[in-house]
């Protein structure tokens, strides 16, 4: 059976892509376009209308042309993770990809490499849901039923590549199937409309889509109610994302993870809490391996001469602060300090005395802490001094793990999927909801208490790779009690919990900009932070930075479309 992951016919693959590359002007030239060598409407049946799907789900990888399109411009936002109060660069030092530091710092200039990268991914990939929904629309081989299914599918991929451009950029043009890419100015429509074509196209597909789909990959209703939750939540519509989470939770067919660590195990991909996942492989074209994450994995030297490594030495990048660490510390009763008190000591040695959350080692590592059954020395860190020590986890399987590529490029390459949308999210957007709200309380506690269970739980010594050391570290995730639990407080446990849960996947950006917290949280942070990164001494972020502007190099090649 074909799926998503490993099946992508070069010959349709090849179709599409060069329908998409002779236009005229707007978004890089390739939107414009007449179809070159593509299907008639006669010659398209189940088999061909997959293929074409296929090609539009490819554009998940984000690899159109070049290995660091894919890393700077990933589908998985760890680059714009850079602007909030969780992550640093990382890499050799700050001109190592220097327009990334200047995001760090709060920096936002209008020919960064990254605001490029990001246009033009989301843009090749509307265009290529774009070809598949006019051509499947057209086919004269397909059943009523089938049409609409699979053009669901292909308004549910556009809609989440249209929110992520919504969530970046103040204006971009919105082009559906039967637009001309070549009229469509970047102010055509207002944000409130484009927003609300997104959530038109989501709940028609949410209605049409089955709950379940054969091949791996392929979104179900239950992946267009997710990303309706998240594009509500983002909206502050608490009724639409208590509605379409509740649908998630109700259908019975997620479930939270047994462990913690099983996000990271390839073999459990497409399992518990995986909703909406990039589908990647080991076993066919290097092109298929996770690019978003390779270059960020740790340099993992296992000797001082630097000779042996776990993975193939990786260049680094995307560590967390000192700051997201500390979010980490419990106090007796294994409760966050949700009062603001969580740097008045700090997570730095793996000998710190106080509880912790065991998450924390899960998601970073720590020097003298295990890393998938390895040591995490120093020698793991390519720029100790500057950067610090806390590499992200999440991505990478246990060097052994037989879905591993080691010893070859790129670093830490796996099967491992990288999952966009999981059950704990939703599961946090429907308490939010709640909270939000002010109503059901209760239930808004419990939906956290699981996702905290499953944090409990993982405190397993004994399950395989050994990610964690109770002998060294004092791990302590409790319970939520009833007495106290206000919507203010429940407001800051629901807020904490995304951060921890969550944290190191590219959705804190995000979360702090509908939280209306974005500049007073990124400048207090700056403040804090300098301590232990100096090159955040004087870096501010400003109201007018929170959206990206037009791409300089989508303004000089579009005309009068984007002025």
């Amino acid at each position: 059976m074909k799926t998503i992951k490993s099946y992508i016919r070069k010959s349709i693959y090849g179709a599409i892509l060069g329908s998409m590359t002779l236009a005229t002007v707007s978004c890089d030239n390739i939107l414009d376009t007449k179809p070159q060598g593509v299907f008639s409407a006669e010659q398209i049946g189940n088999d061909e209308a997959i293929d074409l799907m296929t090609a539009a789900y490819a554009t998940l990888l984000c690899h159109y042309f070049g290995n660091n399109e894919s890393f700077a411009g990933p589908i998985n936002n760890w680059v714009i993770d850079l602007r909030s109060d969780d992550a640093l660069k990382g890499g050799d030092g700050i001109t190592m990809e220097a327009y990334m530091h200047q995001l760090e710092i709060g920096n936002v200039m209008n020919d960064s490499p990254i605001l490029d990268f990001k246009w033009r991914n989301n843009c090749y990939s509307v265009a290529r849901c774009n070809t598949a929904i006019r051509a499947i629309a057209a086919a004269s081989n397909l059943s009523s039923e089938d049409q609409q299914s699979f053009i669901a599918e292909m308004k549910t991929l556009r809609a989440y590549y249209n929110f992520d451009m919504y969530r970046l950029f103040e204006k971009f043009p919105y082009i559906d199937e039967d637009a001309n890419p070549s009229e469509v100015r970047a102010d055509q429509y207002t944000r409130a409309e484009i927003v609300d074509m997104i959530r038109k196209d989501l709940r028609d597909a949410y209605d049409i889509l089955p709950a379940k789909q054969s091949q791996a990959g392929r979104f179900n209703k239950y992946v267009a109610a997710s990303i309706l939750a998240k594009v509500a939540i983002y909206e502050s519509d608490w009724a639409e994302v208590e509605k379409y989470a509740g649908f998630v939770i109700s259908s019975g067919q997620y479930d939270l993870y047994p462990n913690f660590l099983d996000m990271s195990k390839p073999e459990m991909n497409n399992t518990y809490e995986s909703i909406m996942a990039v589908q990647f492989s080991s076993a066919n074209s290097p092109n298929q391996y996770n690019f978003c994450n390779c270059l960020n994995c740790t340099y993992n030297f296992l000797d001082a001469d630097h000779t042996t490594t776990a993975y193939g030495n990786g260049d680094d990048f995307y560590l967390a602060s000192q700051d997201l660490v500390n979010a980490f510390r419990t106090d007796a009763s294994g409760l966050p300090y949700l009062d603001g008190t969580q740097n008045s000591e700090n997570i730095d040695k793996a000998d710190y005395a106080g509880n912790v959350d065991p998450r924390l080692d899960f998601t970073l590592g720590r020097i003298g802490m295990p890393w998938r059954g390895y040591e995490y020395t120093e020698h793991w860190c390519r720029n100790l001094a500057l950067y610090g020590q806390y590499s992200g986890k999440k991505p990478y399987p246990s060097p052994d793990s037989p879905y591993v590529e080691t010893g070859i490029v790129p670093w830490g390459a796996s099967s491992l999927n990288c999952i966009l949308i999981r059950y704990a999210d939703v599961m946090l957007m429907k308490a939010e909801a709640l909270i939000e709200q002010n109503k059901q309380l209760d239930e808004a506690r419990n939906l956290i208490n699981q996702v905290r269970s499953k944090a409990a739980r993982s405190v397993d010594p004994s399950y395989s790779p050994i990610d964690i050391d109770p002998t060294k570290a004092h791990y302590a995730v409790g319970q939520y009690p009833a007495s106290g639990w206000s919507q203010d407080y429940a407001r800051r446990a629901v807020r904490h919990e995304r951060r921890v849960e969550l944290a190191m996947e590219g959705h804190r950006w995000f979360d702090l900009v509908r939280w209306n917290t974005a500049v007073e949280t990124v400048n207090k942070y700056y403040q804090f932070e300098s301590q232990f990164q100096p090159y955040y001494s004087g870096a501010h972020l400003s109201a007018s930075d929170i959206y990206f502007p037009v791409p300089l190099s989508q303004i000089e090649n579009g005309g009068d479309l984007y002025k």
